[in-house]
Protein backbone atom coordinates (compact mmCIF):
# COMPACT_ATOMS: atom_id res chain seq x y z
CA UNK A 1 0.00 0.00 0.00
CA UNK A 2 1.25 3.24 -1.21
CA UNK A 3 2.33 5.71 1.70
CA UNK A 4 0.21 9.09 1.91
CA UNK A 5 0.69 12.63 2.48
CA UNK A 6 -0.37 13.54 5.93
CA UNK A 7 -2.04 16.87 6.00
CA UNK A 8 -1.54 17.96 9.82
CA UNK A 9 -4.05 20.45 11.78
CA UNK A 10 -4.66 20.74 15.51
CA UNK A 11 -6.30 16.90 15.64
CA UNK A 12 -3.70 15.29 13.73
CA UNK A 13 -1.74 15.70 17.18
CA UNK A 14 -4.73 13.45 18.76
CA UNK A 15 -4.81 11.38 16.22
CA UNK A 16 -1.02 10.13 16.07
CA UNK A 17 -0.91 10.09 19.64
CA UNK A 18 -3.80 7.30 18.94
CA UNK A 19 -1.55 5.40 16.75
CA UNK A 20 0.93 5.63 19.59
CA UNK A 21 -0.68 3.92 22.00
CA UNK A 22 -1.48 0.92 19.60
CA UNK A 23 1.42 1.03 17.56
CA UNK A 24 4.53 3.03 19.03
CA UNK A 25 7.32 3.67 16.52
CA UNK A 26 5.32 2.62 13.81
CA UNK A 27 2.47 4.85 14.31
CA UNK A 28 3.49 7.40 11.37
CA UNK A 29 4.01 4.29 9.27
CA UNK A 30 0.38 3.18 9.58
CA UNK A 31 -1.21 6.53 9.20
CA UNK A 32 0.75 7.17 6.12
CA UNK A 33 -0.18 3.52 4.84
CA UNK A 34 -3.96 3.66 5.50
CA UNK A 35 -6.39 6.47 2.92
CA UNK A 36 -9.01 5.90 5.75
CA UNK A 37 -6.76 7.12 8.41
CA UNK A 38 -6.22 9.82 6.05
CA UNK A 39 -10.02 10.50 5.09
CA UNK A 40 -10.27 10.58 9.19
CA UNK A 41 -7.76 13.19 9.65
CA UNK A 42 -9.52 15.78 6.82
CA UNK A 43 -12.60 15.40 8.49
CA UNK A 44 -11.26 15.90 12.07
CA UNK A 45 -9.89 19.16 10.74
CA UNK A 46 -12.73 20.83 12.75
CA UNK A 47 -12.27 19.40 16.03
CA UNK A 48 -10.89 21.80 17.58
CA UNK A 49 -12.23 25.02 15.85
CA UNK A 50 -14.69 25.80 18.66
CA UNK A 51 -18.64 25.32 18.37
CA UNK A 52 -18.85 27.68 15.60
CA UNK A 53 -16.99 25.24 13.29
CA UNK A 54 -19.32 22.78 11.15
CA UNK A 55 -19.42 19.63 13.12
CA UNK A 56 -20.83 17.40 10.61
CA UNK A 57 -20.73 13.50 12.08
CA UNK A 58 -22.62 11.49 9.73
CA UNK A 59 -20.08 10.28 7.88
CA UNK A 60 -17.94 9.44 10.81
CA UNK A 61 -21.03 7.45 12.55
CA UNK A 62 -21.46 5.58 9.11
CA UNK A 63 -17.81 4.14 9.81
CA UNK A 64 -18.72 4.12 13.32
CA UNK A 65 -21.34 1.65 13.39
CA UNK A 66 -20.32 -0.43 10.97
CA UNK A 67 -16.91 -0.72 12.19
CA UNK A 68 -18.21 -1.08 15.93
CA UNK A 69 -20.50 -4.45 14.31
CA UNK A 70 -17.06 -5.39 12.94
CA UNK A 71 -15.43 -5.48 16.47
CA UNK A 72 -18.17 -6.79 18.10
CA UNK A 73 -19.18 -9.86 15.93
CA UNK A 74 -15.16 -10.57 16.43
CA UNK A 75 -13.84 -9.84 13.12
CA UNK A 76 -11.09 -7.71 14.52
CA UNK A 77 -9.52 -9.95 16.91
CA UNK A 78 -10.26 -13.06 14.61
CA UNK A 79 -12.16 -14.49 17.35
CA UNK A 80 -15.62 -14.54 15.66
CA UNK A 81 -14.37 -18.29 13.82
CA UNK A 82 -15.18 -17.19 10.32
CA UNK A 83 -14.39 -14.73 7.61
CA UNK A 84 -15.54 -11.52 6.90
CA UNK A 85 -15.99 -12.81 3.60
CA UNK A 86 -18.90 -15.30 4.78
CA UNK A 87 -20.31 -13.19 7.40
CA UNK A 88 -24.24 -11.86 6.49
CA UNK A 89 -23.75 -8.48 6.75
CA UNK A 90 -25.28 -5.79 9.03
CA UNK A 91 -28.91 -4.90 9.36
CA UNK A 92 -30.04 -1.19 8.76
CA UNK A 93 -32.07 -0.86 10.91
CA UNK A 94 -29.89 -1.76 13.37
CA UNK A 95 -26.70 0.80 11.88
CA UNK A 96 -29.41 3.05 11.59
CA UNK A 97 -30.63 2.95 15.33
CA UNK A 98 -27.05 3.12 16.59
CA UNK A 99 -25.90 6.12 15.19
CA UNK A 100 -28.86 7.81 16.09
CA UNK A 101 -27.75 6.83 19.48
CA UNK A 102 -24.71 8.40 19.50
CA UNK A 103 -23.69 12.00 20.35
CA UNK A 104 -25.33 14.45 18.13
CA UNK A 105 -27.01 11.92 16.45
CA UNK A 106 -30.35 12.02 17.11
CA UNK A 107 -31.24 13.86 13.66
CA UNK A 108 -28.67 11.81 11.13
CA UNK A 109 -30.38 10.55 8.52
CA UNK A 110 -29.69 7.55 6.06
CA UNK A 111 -27.59 9.36 3.44
CA UNK A 112 -23.93 8.65 4.53
CA UNK A 113 -24.44 4.91 5.21
CA UNK A 114 -26.34 4.37 1.27
CA UNK A 115 -23.79 6.88 -0.91
CA UNK A 116 -22.57 10.02 0.73
CA UNK A 117 -19.45 8.79 2.85
CA UNK A 118 -18.58 6.16 -0.25
CA UNK A 119 -18.77 9.71 -2.39
CA UNK A 120 -17.00 11.81 -0.44
CA UNK A 121 -14.11 9.03 -0.05
CA UNK A 122 -13.90 8.37 -3.64
CA UNK A 123 -13.11 12.33 -4.44
CA UNK A 124 -10.43 12.03 -2.10
CA UNK A 125 -9.00 8.34 -3.18
CA UNK A 126 -10.43 8.83 -6.73
CA UNK A 127 -7.56 5.47 -8.14
CA UNK A 128 -7.61 3.63 -5.06
CA UNK A 129 -10.75 1.73 -6.56
CA UNK A 130 -12.24 1.05 -3.17
CA UNK A 131 -14.99 2.39 -0.93
CA UNK A 132 -15.69 1.86 2.78
CA UNK A 133 -19.46 0.53 2.65
CA UNK A 134 -20.01 -2.45 1.05
CA UNK A 135 -24.17 -2.78 0.69
CA UNK A 136 -26.83 -5.35 -0.74
CA UNK A 137 -29.55 -2.91 -1.51
CA UNK A 138 -32.20 -6.23 -2.11
CA UNK A 139 -31.34 -7.43 1.17
CA UNK A 140 -30.22 -4.23 3.63
CA UNK A 141 -27.32 -5.63 4.70
CA UNK A 142 -23.81 -3.82 5.26
CA UNK A 143 -20.27 -4.61 5.56
CA UNK A 144 -17.57 -2.53 6.08
CA UNK A 145 -14.38 -2.59 3.24
CA UNK A 146 -12.13 -4.59 5.25
CA UNK A 147 -9.46 -4.75 2.83
CA UNK A 148 -9.50 -0.77 4.13
CA UNK A 149 -9.27 -2.15 7.84
CA UNK A 150 -5.74 -4.51 7.01
CA UNK A 151 -2.14 -1.81 7.20
CA UNK A 152 0.48 -3.18 5.75
CA UNK A 153 4.00 -1.69 6.77
CA UNK A 154 7.42 -3.48 6.83
CA UNK A 155 9.39 -3.77 10.03
CA UNK A 156 12.84 -2.64 10.22
CA UNK A 157 14.02 -5.98 10.43
CA UNK A 158 12.60 -6.26 6.92
CA UNK A 159 9.55 -8.28 7.74
CA UNK A 160 6.15 -7.42 6.79
CA UNK A 161 3.01 -6.77 9.51
CA UNK A 162 -0.64 -6.53 8.97
CA UNK A 163 -2.45 -4.36 11.62
CA UNK A 164 -6.21 -4.14 12.04
CA UNK A 165 -6.91 -0.85 12.77
CA UNK A 166 -10.68 -1.13 13.04
CA UNK A 167 -10.16 -0.34 17.15
CA UNK A 168 -8.33 2.41 16.35
CA UNK A 169 -10.80 3.87 14.04
CA UNK A 170 -13.45 3.67 16.73
CA UNK A 171 -11.21 5.62 19.25
CA UNK A 172 -10.21 8.36 17.05
CA UNK A 173 -13.81 9.39 16.40
CA UNK A 174 -14.91 8.97 20.49
CA UNK A 175 -12.26 11.06 20.64
CA UNK A 176 -13.18 13.75 17.72
CA UNK A 177 -16.90 13.88 19.23
CA UNK A 178 -15.62 14.40 22.54
CA UNK A 179 -13.85 17.30 21.39
CA UNK A 180 -16.59 18.57 19.66
CA UNK A 181 -18.98 17.68 22.56
CA UNK A 182 -17.08 20.06 25.08
CA UNK A 183 -16.84 23.14 22.64
CA UNK A 184 -19.94 23.03 21.84
CA UNK A 185 -20.93 22.76 25.56
CA UNK A 186 -18.50 25.99 26.34
CA UNK A 187 -20.63 27.56 23.08
CA UNK A 188 -24.22 27.10 25.15
CA UNK A 189 -22.49 27.96 28.53
CA UNK A 190 -21.44 31.31 26.67
CA UNK A 191 -25.14 31.56 25.60
CA UNK A 192 -26.64 30.86 28.89
CA UNK A 193 -23.83 33.17 30.93
CA UNK A 194 -25.18 36.09 28.49
CA UNK A 195 -28.76 35.53 28.99
CA UNK A 196 -28.23 35.66 32.92
CA UNK A 197 -26.50 39.10 32.54
CA UNK A 198 -29.85 40.34 32.00
CA UNK A 199 -29.68 44.48 31.05
CA UNK A 200 -27.15 44.66 33.54
CA UNK A 201 -24.30 44.53 30.93
CA UNK A 202 -25.70 45.01 27.50
CA UNK A 203 -22.46 46.24 26.53
CA UNK A 204 -21.25 42.00 26.64
CA UNK A 205 -23.74 40.62 25.12
CA UNK A 206 -23.72 42.83 21.94
CA UNK A 207 -20.22 42.50 21.85
CA UNK A 208 -20.90 38.70 21.71
CA UNK A 209 -23.23 38.47 19.39
CA UNK A 210 -21.47 40.91 16.88
CA UNK A 211 -18.47 37.68 17.29
CA UNK A 212 -21.56 35.13 16.22
CA UNK A 213 -22.20 37.64 13.23
CA UNK A 214 -18.45 37.65 11.90
CA UNK A 215 -17.57 36.22 8.07
CA UNK A 216 -15.43 33.85 9.51
CA UNK A 217 -18.06 32.49 11.62
CA UNK A 218 -19.34 29.01 10.65
CA UNK A 219 -22.64 29.53 8.33
CA UNK A 220 -25.02 27.85 11.08
CA UNK A 221 -23.79 29.56 13.31
CA UNK A 222 -24.48 33.01 11.40
CA UNK A 223 -28.11 31.98 10.40
CA UNK A 224 -29.41 30.74 14.14
CA UNK A 225 -28.33 33.88 15.77
CA UNK A 226 -29.32 35.93 12.59
CA UNK A 227 -33.29 33.99 13.01
CA UNK A 228 -32.96 34.60 17.24
CA UNK A 229 -32.25 38.34 16.24
CA UNK A 230 -34.89 39.11 13.87
CA UNK A 231 -37.35 37.03 15.70
CA UNK A 232 -37.36 38.72 18.58
CA UNK A 233 -37.22 42.42 16.46
CA UNK A 234 -40.09 41.48 14.77
CA UNK A 235 -42.09 40.03 17.29
CA UNK A 236 -42.14 43.19 19.03
CA UNK A 237 -43.99 45.22 15.92
CA UNK A 238 -47.63 44.27 14.96
CA UNK A 239 -50.23 44.70 12.31
CA UNK A 240 -53.56 45.37 11.77
CA UNK A 241 -55.74 42.91 9.88
CA UNK A 242 -59.28 41.82 9.43
CA UNK A 243 -61.47 41.01 6.33
CA UNK A 244 -63.57 43.88 7.01
CA UNK A 245 -63.42 46.95 9.28
CA UNK A 246 -65.06 45.65 12.01
CA UNK A 247 -63.23 42.49 12.03
CA UNK A 248 -60.01 44.18 12.36
CA UNK A 249 -57.58 42.74 15.11
CA UNK A 250 -53.97 43.91 15.86
CA UNK A 251 -51.81 40.84 15.50
CA UNK A 252 -47.73 40.57 16.50
CA UNK A 253 -45.33 39.32 13.71
CA UNK A 254 -44.23 35.83 13.81
CA UNK A 255 -40.96 35.33 12.27
CA UNK A 256 -40.87 31.17 11.62
CA UNK A 257 -37.65 28.90 10.77
CA UNK A 258 -38.46 26.37 7.72
CA UNK A 259 -35.67 23.94 8.36
CA UNK A 260 -32.45 23.25 8.92
CA UNK A 261 -29.18 25.77 8.31
CA UNK A 262 -27.16 25.54 5.44
CA UNK A 263 -29.41 22.26 4.33
CA UNK A 264 -29.11 23.15 0.95
CA UNK A 265 -33.01 21.26 0.82
CA UNK A 266 -33.91 24.21 -1.49
CA UNK A 267 -36.22 26.17 0.59
CA UNK A 268 -36.90 28.96 2.38
CA UNK A 269 -34.90 29.76 5.79
CA UNK A 270 -37.54 31.77 7.58
CA UNK A 271 -41.31 33.07 7.17
CA UNK A 272 -43.16 35.63 8.64
CA UNK A 273 -46.55 35.32 9.22
CA UNK A 274 -48.96 37.53 8.92
CA UNK A 275 -47.32 39.25 6.04
CA UNK A 276 -45.77 36.44 4.48
CA UNK A 277 -42.79 37.16 3.88
CA UNK A 278 -39.56 35.45 2.96
CA UNK A 279 -35.75 35.25 3.94
CA UNK A 280 -33.16 33.81 2.82
CA UNK A 281 -29.60 33.87 4.50
CA UNK A 282 -26.78 33.78 2.13
CA UNK A 283 -22.75 34.35 2.91
CA UNK A 284 -22.18 35.27 -0.53
CA UNK A 285 -22.89 38.26 -3.04
CA UNK A 286 -23.05 35.78 -6.19
CA UNK A 287 -26.21 37.01 -8.41
CA UNK A 288 -26.37 33.25 -9.23
CA UNK A 289 -26.79 32.15 -5.81
CA UNK A 290 -29.52 35.07 -5.31
CA UNK A 291 -31.23 34.69 -8.89
CA UNK A 292 -31.27 30.85 -8.10
CA UNK A 293 -33.45 31.71 -4.50
CA UNK A 294 -35.34 34.09 -6.92
CA UNK A 295 -36.05 31.63 -9.33
CA UNK A 296 -37.66 28.62 -6.98
CA UNK A 297 -40.37 31.28 -5.60
CA UNK A 298 -41.18 32.15 -8.65
CA UNK A 299 -39.85 35.79 -7.91
CA UNK A 300 -41.89 35.91 -5.26
CA UNK A 301 -40.55 38.64 -3.19
CA UNK A 302 -37.13 37.53 -0.97
CA UNK A 303 -35.28 39.93 2.30
CA UNK A 304 -32.09 38.30 1.80
CA UNK A 305 -30.24 37.88 5.15
CA UNK A 306 -26.34 38.57 4.09
CA UNK A 307 -22.93 37.66 6.27
CA UNK A 308 -21.52 40.83 5.09
CA UNK A 309 -19.79 43.95 6.07
CA UNK A 310 -20.30 45.84 2.99
CA UNK A 311 -23.41 48.28 2.93
CA UNK A 312 -26.31 47.76 1.49
CA UNK A 313 -25.88 49.85 -1.68
CA UNK A 314 -22.90 48.09 -2.29
CA UNK A 315 -24.49 44.86 -2.47
CA UNK A 316 -26.96 45.92 -4.36
CA UNK A 317 -24.39 47.45 -6.96
CA UNK A 318 -22.29 44.49 -6.80
CA UNK A 319 -25.63 41.77 -7.47
CA UNK A 320 -26.46 44.25 -10.27
CA UNK A 321 -23.12 44.81 -11.83
CA UNK A 322 -22.83 40.73 -12.12
CA UNK A 323 -26.38 40.27 -13.35
CA UNK A 324 -25.36 42.94 -15.97
CA UNK A 325 -22.72 40.78 -16.76
CA UNK A 326 -24.26 37.61 -17.11
CA UNK A 327 -27.54 38.77 -18.58
CA UNK A 328 -26.94 41.82 -20.43
CA UNK A 329 -30.96 42.45 -21.38
CA UNK A 330 -31.19 45.38 -18.28
CA UNK A 331 -35.04 44.42 -18.54
CA UNK A 332 -34.05 40.95 -16.98
CA UNK A 333 -31.74 42.42 -15.08
CA UNK A 334 -34.50 44.52 -13.30
CA UNK A 335 -37.08 41.56 -12.86
CA UNK A 336 -35.06 40.26 -10.64
CA UNK A 337 -33.62 42.83 -8.57
CA UNK A 338 -37.59 44.04 -8.06
CA UNK A 339 -37.62 40.63 -5.99
CA UNK A 340 -35.37 41.20 -3.43
CA UNK A 341 -37.57 42.76 -1.19
CA UNK A 342 -34.91 44.09 1.59
CA UNK A 343 -31.32 43.26 2.17
CA UNK A 344 -30.36 43.12 5.74
CA UNK A 345 -26.54 43.24 6.35
CA UNK A 346 -24.55 42.13 9.49
CA UNK A 347 -24.84 46.12 10.77
CA UNK A 348 -28.49 45.77 10.70
CA UNK A 349 -28.18 42.93 12.43
CA UNK A 350 -26.19 44.42 14.85
CA UNK A 351 -28.30 47.64 15.03
CA UNK A 352 -31.81 45.52 16.00
CA UNK A 353 -30.12 43.07 18.52
CA UNK A 354 -28.91 46.50 20.40
CA UNK A 355 -32.59 47.64 20.20
CA UNK A 356 -33.91 44.08 21.40
CA UNK A 357 -31.47 44.86 24.40
CA UNK A 358 -32.46 47.95 25.30
CA UNK A 359 -36.41 46.57 24.92
CA UNK A 360 -35.25 44.08 27.96
CA UNK A 361 -35.55 41.45 25.02
CA UNK A 362 -31.99 40.02 25.39
CA UNK A 363 -32.50 36.83 27.39
CA UNK A 364 -35.29 35.92 24.18
CA UNK A 365 -32.92 36.21 22.19
CA UNK A 366 -30.08 34.28 23.99
CA UNK A 367 -32.67 31.16 24.52
CA UNK A 368 -33.39 30.93 21.17
CA UNK A 369 -30.11 30.68 20.10
CA UNK A 370 -29.49 27.90 22.66
CA UNK A 371 -32.56 26.07 21.33
CA UNK A 372 -31.89 26.16 17.72
CA UNK A 373 -27.97 26.13 17.94
CA UNK A 374 -29.13 22.34 20.42
CA UNK A 375 -31.57 21.37 17.45
CA UNK A 376 -29.31 22.08 14.63
CA UNK A 377 -26.59 20.10 16.38
CA UNK A 378 -28.69 17.67 17.01
CA UNK A 379 -28.00 17.81 20.71
CA UNK A 380 -30.82 16.10 23.49
CA UNK A 381 -31.07 17.78 26.88
CA UNK A 382 -30.04 14.75 28.80
CA UNK A 383 -26.65 14.50 26.84
CA UNK A 384 -25.64 17.48 28.77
Amino acid sequence: MPNYEINHHSFTTKILAILEKYYAEYAIDVFQASPLLGYLNIKTKSANSGAKARGAFANHYALYVLIEDYIVKGFSDGIAGYSYTKYEGAKFSDLFRRQRELPFGTKLQNHALNARLNDEFKKFYPTLGKQPIIRNVETQRYWIQDDLLQVQIRHKNGMDFTYNIAPVIIDIIDAYVASKKAAFEEFLDTCLQIAELGNGNPEKAIDFVIQQLKPTVDARIFEIVSYSVLKAKYGQQTIWLGSEKETVTEEALILYKTGRTNANDGGIDFVMKPLGRFFQVTETIDVNKYFLDIDKVQRFPITFVVKSNETIEKIRDTIRNQAVAKYKIEAVVDSYLAAIEEIINTHNLIEAFTEVVKSAKLQDVMNEIVTQSKVEFNYNDDEL
